[in-house]
């Protein structure tokens, strides 16, 4: 039993304290509000670092927080994605260039296939780290914070800029780790923003859709280098840029110590289930309601709404319908979220469906060197995707905001399926620029909006309690499947000639049949635990209707008397 001391005295026993509180004409004796339905209280438990919970700071506040974030994101959380914009530079500053034979030098070959290999490779590193990264990423954020997790990607960015600006002047090749660093300073700073979803809840996909939506749209920090590049004649060389983008793991260093939450901000759910702690005033008398607290913003978004009376049917019909999937799996550990088929479903749809985004990112060019036929065309689609990519960021974001604040995730992961299909129909279409144009369009709206759906639905379903390690496993687990892509390189060179087709249709068919399981399976569960909330919901109206006839039942019979 924990102790308890006054100044001068020695320990008070719980009983006194008891005493002491219902004596207690003032109502000193401050503690929360419970929210449980019977009352009762328990002592508090002692937690490392307690989250922050939304009414603990201003609003204005708050806002500054999510604007920094999406401006941090914005130019640090996915650049290395911008890959199919720089590797022209690269390619241009001669990088590997020592990889090719006699004979494809003589050709004058824009790049040989062990250029590309290399190159490639380069990427694939930096995206499976990217991913595999989500493990120590997890494990600092929950133990030490989101603001101790943005600091150490601040160093790794660090270390990934003057790895590129030195790659020149070193005997080593630094390009791969220079890459891989600027990969795991990425996803450090990136992950440690979701909990600001939680700074408005009732916006939480939107938040979560800007902070997706500037992940996505900061590959267009290595499209705006290259354009200064080409504008320049190779003179802003890659040394001066990496020099200068320096200023931005400074930047988001700054705003960490200045700016941003040291601890996560708490969800409505741990706010419910946390344990009391007696820090805020609890009402003298049950009869008295002049000395309650008035509702905070947070209690205003947990609904927590007196019992007396039913809603009105004009007000029921204007309170939005909760999410089945949210709260399937809250409160439960770790361990035993992810032994369930809503773990691991969609960490098989998030491996295959990641792959394939990473691979056509690599190799969009090659790729439509061979449908079209015409390397000219497969240049004009490859800088149509430089600016689309973090275009379609930007425009998503709405969309992706609507989505999943108003539908459910059954039919966000529905969608998810059937555009990615589309996707891989359209891109095993020859000679059709429109199909081309096309797939590009889907692809870079498409890309926000599945990453977003998994870390949206990791938080319905799971929680954030959790959300560090099961969100981690999951984006983990894709990465190391990643790796595949040179696999698949290769045998796209060797094995099929250079056509992406086959490679395309495998990963098509196999991301459909995953996806088909997911949508079943959570549309099936989805609609059990709407059933059973329905049923909880006419159970506890016809209590309360039950209730108030027995009430005027009272009073006629008290007036009759």
């Amino acid at each position: 039993m924990e102790s308890y001391s006054r100044r001068g005295s020695g320990a008070i026993s719980p009983a006194a304290i008891e005493h002491y509180r219902s004596n207690s004409p003032s109502g000193s004796e401050r503690r929360k509000l419970s929210y449980h339905p019977t009352g009762e209280w328990e002592p508090p438990i002692t937690r490392h670092e307690e989250p922050t919970g939304t009414s603990e700071v201003s609003k204005a506040k708050r806002i500054l927080q999510v604007g920094v974030a999406v401006i941090y994101c914005l130019l640090a959380a996915g650049i290395v994605f911008g890959y199919a914009a720089i590797k022209p530079v690269l390619v241009e500053e001669g990088v590997y260039r020592d990889k090719c034979t006699q004979d494809e030098l003589d050709e004058g070959v824009w790049v040989c296939y062990e250029q590309e290999l290399r190159l490639n490779l380069m990427f694939t590193v930096a995206a499976v780290s990217t991913n595999v990264a989500a493990l120590p990423i997890g494990t600092v954020l929950d133990r030490y914070g989101p603001r101790i997790a943005s600091i150490v990607g601040t160093f790794f960015l660090t270390l990934g800029a003057l790895f590129f600006a030195l790659a020149e002047d070193v005997p080593f090749d630094a390009y791969i780790p220079a890459y891989l660093f600027l990969a795991l300073g990425g996803p450090f700073v990136f992950i440690s923003s979701f909990q600001l979803s939680n700074t408005f809840p009732q916006h939480s996909g939107l938040i979560l859709a800007l902070l997706t939506g500037a992940f996505d749209t900061s590959s267009a920090v290595f499209l705006m280098y290259r354009l200064i590049y080409q504008r320049t004649n190779g003179w802003f060389t890659p040394k001066k840029f990496f020099l200068i983008y320096l200023i931005v793991p400074v930047f988001i260093l700054a705003v960490q110590l200045f700016v941003m939450p040291a601890q996560s901000y708490k969800t409505a759910g741990e706010l419910v289930n946390a344990p009391e702690s007696p820090a805020a005033p609890a009402p003298t008398s049950t009869n008295d309601h002049s000395d309650e607290p008035a509702p905070s913003e947070t209690t205003t978004l947990l609904n927590a709404k007196p019992a007396d009376k039913p809603q009105p049917p004009h007000q029921q019909s204007q309170t939005p319908k909760p999410n089945p999937v949210w709260g399937a799996l809250h409160g439960k550990p770790a361990l035993e979220q992810i032994l369930t088929p809503w773990f691991l479903l969609i960490a098989l749809f998030t491996a295959i469906q990641m792959t394939r985004i990473n691979y056509f990112v690599a190799t969009i060019r090659t790729q439509y060197t061979y449908l079209l036929h015409s390397p000219t065309l497969a240049t004009r689609i490859n800088s149509f995707f430089d600016v689309a990519l973090p275009l379609g960021g930007v425009a998503a974001v709405p969309l992706i905001g609507a989505l999943l604040d108003h539908t459910s995730t059954t039919f966000v992961l529905g969608l998810l399926v059937t555009i990615a299909t589309t996707i891989g129909i359209l891109g095993v279409i020859p000679d059709s620029m429109g199909a081309a144009y096309a797939n590009v369009v889907l692809f870079v709206l498409y890309r926000p909006l599945y990453y977003t759906a998994v870390s949206d639905y990791s938080a319905k379903v799971f929680g954030f309690e959790t959300f560090g390690k099961v969100y981690r496993l999951i984006i983990c687990g894709a990465g190391v499947f990643n790796f595949v892509q040179q696999g698949l390189d290769a045998l796209t060179h060797r094995g099929f000639g250079g056509d992406p087709v086959p490679v395309n249709l495998g990963l098509g068919g196999v991301a459909l049949g995953v996806g088909v399981g997911l949508v079943g399976f959570v549309g099936r569960r989805s609609w059990g635990r709407g059933m059973e909330g329905l049923g909880m919901e006419v159970e506890e109206t016809r209590e309360v209707m039950g209730s108030e006839a027995a009430e005027d039942h009272g009073h006629r019979t008290n007036g009759m008397a």
